[in-house]
């Protein structure tokens, strides 16, 4: 009897621990999907915290930077296509990140500074993170996760790798870092989602 009684206990404490673990799985699934790259605060390069609902209603180009990178110089095209379409909801986000071999190891106003003497940027700059690895930074696991992208997921490559999000916060495309900010087929998919409201 005391062993029926302590198999009982056992079973119970068992089927418990599913149904919490199973709880927590869904609820953890739900939220999942539900989030939208809306739905995050980050810094900016000032150290101002910004939530980015503030952009709903336009559609954004996400993007990894560097300063000493061979891919650098799409700086000047990040800022030439924020400058032609942000009149029609479309903003430029840029998020320095040293993940790439080193080629981002200035501080935030190092990084601010460059960008602005040497590329004339205006898009939102945003502080430095981690896109990759242990300490990616929530927005990047959210953006690469197949859990909550699965269209569009898979570790970021290198620096300049580009997420187009429409003006509900989904994401909605994906580009390489050799896809240039004024490349057909980047320039093609901004208008298309520019075009919907």
């Amino acid at each position: 009897m005391y062993r029926a009684a302590v198999l009982a206990c056992a079973l119970a404490v068992t089927a418990l621990g599913g149904m919490v673990f199973y709880h927590h799985h869904l609820e953890n699934t739900v939220e999942a999907k539900s989030k939208s790259v809306l739905d995050f605060k980050v810094r900016d390069i000032d150290g101002k915290d910004v939530k980015l609902k503030q952009y709903k209603g336009n559609v954004l180009l996400v993007v990894n930077v560097a300063s000493k990178c061979g891919y650098t110089p799409q700086y000047q095209g990040l800022q030439a296509t924020y400058v032609k379409y942000k009149d029609k909801g479309f903003v430029t986000l840029g998020f320095p990140a040293n993940n790439f071999g080193g080629q981002e190891p200035g501080t935030e106003k190092e990084i601010k500074e460059f960008c602005e003497s040497k590329f004339g940027v205006t898009f939102p700059m945003f502080a430095k993170i981690s896109v990759k690895g242990e300490d990616i930074d929530p927005l990047y696991s959210f953006l690469t996760s197949k859990e909550t992208n699965p269209e569009f997921a898979g570790d970021i490559t290198w620096n300049f790798n580009k997420f187009l999000v429409d003006r509900h916060g989904k994401v909605v495309a994906r580009f390489t870092s050799k896809q240039t900010p004024e490349s057909p087929e980047v320039t093609a998919a901004i208008e298309k989602y520019l075009a919907e409201k």
